[in-house]
């Protein structure tokens, strides 16, 4: 069987990762178009939307926003170009993920906004500020690091809800979640 290259890897890591916006458009642009909100009343084939999936999709949304300042934060420094092809990659995904589950909770009623979830004062503000502090020579490694810790808490919340989400709509994205960004682990510690 020959050999996986960092660039199939990469490519596998694209795929994968673009199929958590929904169905592209037939648009000539690549990038995937987020799934289109349906009601939460509405049903889906698993019923309507229930609370456990409110509260994924707003944990969701927290940990999507604190994934794109990671990226942001390190952006301008990365020196590795597969590093750098590989965070703006994460970076198109994840803000396409958030447009999607924004207008899923916005149709999911008042108790939806009180169930927003933010990762400010975690754990992981202290690895932002780790990312943030480091020397120029050692930002690739500390993203790489910093990045694979925290897409592997949102690869393993995507999988437990894969069990208890009532809404297939949020299920396939759970699906889809737990896929891309187990992946990207992969891809950010060097064992794809």
């Amino acid at each position: 069987m020959p050999r996986r290259t960092p660039l199939a890897s990469l490519v596998a890591a694209l795929l994968l990762s673009g199929a958590c916006a929904g169905s592209p458009t037939s648009s000539p642009s690549a990038v995937p178009q987020p799934a289109p909100a349906s009601p939460v009343g509405a049903e889906s084939a698993g019923g309507a939307m229930s609370g456990i999936d409110v509260v994924f999709l707003s944990t969701m949304v927290g940990h999507s926003e604190r994934t794109l300042q990671i990226v942001r934060l390190a952006r301008d420094r990365v020196r590795d170009d597969a590093l750098r092809t590989l965070a703006a990659a994460i970076e198109a995904t994840e803000a396409d993920e958030l447009t999607t589950m924004r207008g899923w909770l916005a149709t999911a009623g008042p108790g939806a906004s009180a169930a927003a979830h933010h990762h400010d004062g975690h754990g992981d503000d202290a690895a932002l500020d780790r990312l943030r502090t480091a020397p120029d020579a050692d930002v690739d490694r500390v993203l790489r690091e910093v990045l694979a810790d925290h897409q592997r808490s949102a690869a393993d919340l995507a999988r437990s809800h894969v069990d208890v989400g009532r809404d297939d709509r949020v299920r396939d994205l759970a699906r889809r979640v737990e896929q891309s960004r187990t992946a990207e682990i992969g891809l950010l510690r060097g064992t794809q």
